[in-house]
């Protein structure tokens, strides 16, 4: 059973704060990112976002010609003309408002699976760029995990997030100027009522951000109880050991744990938010009751008033939603850390600068020279002083029990790794002195568990050299070579049979 560690211990608030600028590199790489993802798309949406950041202001600011033209006309007995001059306007915003949101919501859409397509290609790049050792260490599938999980909705809540930063900024701006024009204290009123709010949303975002980095190998463990219990490759054995019941309660008792820290989580913010609520409001009641005695005093009108009660209104509201964005973005910027980390790792078995070209055909053979082994993150010596000659034109079998390093020997020949001590040589020269696509070009390998790829049958031969296999002639000579043709033939749809489910 993996057990969840225990969380770090309480930080200071002024930690908070200094872990958030911490994390602003972060944030500017990630913008790069979007905008090399879909540059034209990101502009249009910074643009659309902007128009639609004032149309709030304006709503607010047109109530009070509107709410002054109707108390003017009931008090004169007039008839509608005043108000039809503001009313058409503020019919104009709303309207205009709402073909924004959609125009919007298309544009983010868009923009959305162009930079999740492009996420996704960094990580394919980077995990089939990575070397060997990595996939043998738990903090690399930590990494890989956490960017895979995240990559497919991270991207859209990160746009998201800034669209409602940049859109909800320009809006409360606004509304902070309205907001001064009626009293200078106002607008500083709205924005001290929040510091309690901004407090909470940081804690909570590096909590979040702790737990689920804690949690990340007990998610994968679980996610893996889940995979045994729903593939068809160890549905077999599941069946025959009867394996079914003793998963699901391992399954089961992961996720108990999980949810336990979840809940304790949301319980904690819940109540740091309540608190920071009821100090919103405080400043809120103070605001309003200092209004509506300079109303009584004959100081305002009854529009300025209404205008007041929107402004700050929509001001405490925008002021929530832009501490809730700031939030979801610091958050968003500490997992999209793991993302640069991961895009970070370098791999150790690359080629030389000026490679040498692998010889096409053997003329001396193979050698293992005095090579020294051991896989990454082990202390057992896998091979020690090793020496084997292969003459060219032979054929070899290598006998040994399991561990004895008979697949450590083919691991080195392809360059999947290099030995610590000693050299591998092909035709006397260093296997590390050639490209390594080219060298492993050169090599096949028929591994102990072969990857059985969904794929027609004429995609399974191109893949086994796709630069040759580039005809269904080259397809169809490659099947005659090892006697699969006619075994091919007699498959329903022959070479375009799909293997696999």
């Amino acid at each position: 059973m993996i057990d969840i560690p225990e969380e770090p211990r309480a930080r200071s608030v002024s930690r908070y704060f200094r872990r958030a600028a911490g994390t602003l590199p972060h944030l500017t790489r990630t913008l790069g990112l979007i905008w090399r993802a879909a540059p034209n798309w990101s502009l249009a949406w910074i643009v659309l976002l902007l128009v639609q950041g004032f149309l709030p202001v304006a709503t607010v600011y047109l109530t009070r010609p509107v709410v002054n033209g109707i108390v003017a006309a009931i008090r004169s007995g007039g008839g509608w003309r005043p108000i039809l001059g503001p009313a058409a306007l503020m019919a104009v915003v709303l309207l205009l408002t709402e073909v924004l949101r959609g125009a919007i919501q298309w544009v983010r859409t868009v923009q959305a699976d162009l930079v999740h397509d492009h996420i996704t290609s960094l990580i394919h790049r980077k995990s089939v760029d990575a070397d060997l050792a990595f996939y043998e260490s738990p903090d690399f599938y930590d990494h890989l995990h956490m960017a895979r999980a995240e990559a497919g909705y991270r991207p859209m809540a990160l746009l998201e997030t800034l669209g409602g930063l940049l859109q909800n900024g320009v809006t409360l701006a606004a509304m902070l100027v309205v907001l001064a024009g009626l009293g200078v204290w106002l607008p500083m009123a709205l924005l001290v009522s929040t510091l309690p709010a901004l407090a909470v949303v940081l804690r909570h975002a590096v909590r979040q951000h702790e737990f689920r980095v804690r949690t990340t190998p007990v998610e994968r463990r679980a996610w893996y109880y889940d995979w045994l219990l729903t593939t068809g490759e160890s549905a077999p054995e599941v069946r025959l050991f009867a394996l079914g019941d003793h998963f699901q309660t391992a399954y089961q008792s992961l996720r108990r744990q999980l949810r336990g820290e979840r809940f304790d989580l949301a319980r904690r913010q819940g109540t740091a938010q309540l608190l920071a609520g009821v100090s919103a409001l405080a400043v809120t009641g103070a605001a309003f009751v200092w209004m509506v005695s300079q109303a009584l005093r004959g100081l305002i009108s009854l529009g300025d008033l209404a205008l007041f009660y929107q402004a700050f209104q929509q001001g405490l509201s925008l002021a929530r939603a832009l501490l809730e964005n700031v939030g979801q973005l610091y958050q968003n910027s500490l997992f999209l850390g793991n993302l640069f980390e991961f895009l970070a790792l370098e791999p150790q078995v690359v080629s030389p600068q000026e490679p040498a070209t692998p010889p096409v055909c053997l003329r001396e053979g193979i050698r293992f020279h005095d090579v020294t082994f051991r896989y990454p993150g082990t202390r057992k010596i896998a091979l020690h002083d090793f020496n084997l000659t292969i003459p060219a034109g032979r054929v070899l079998a290598i006998v040994g029990p399991n561990g004895a390093g008979k697949s450590t020997l083919v691991k080195l020949l392809c360059r999947f790794y290099d030995p610590e001590c000693g050299s591998v040589t092909v035709d006397g020269a260093d296997v590390r002195s050639f490209s390594v696509e080219e060298l492993r070009r050169q090599i096949t390998v028929l591994f102990q568990q072969p990857v059985h790829y969904n794929a027609t049958v004429a995609e399974n031969i191109r893949l086994g050299d796709l630069e040759r296999a580039s005809s269904d002639l080259d397809i169809r000579g490659a099947a005659r070579k090892v006697g699969a043709e006619a075994f091919i033939r007699r498959l329903p749809d022959g070479y375009e049979n799909l293997l696999g489910h």
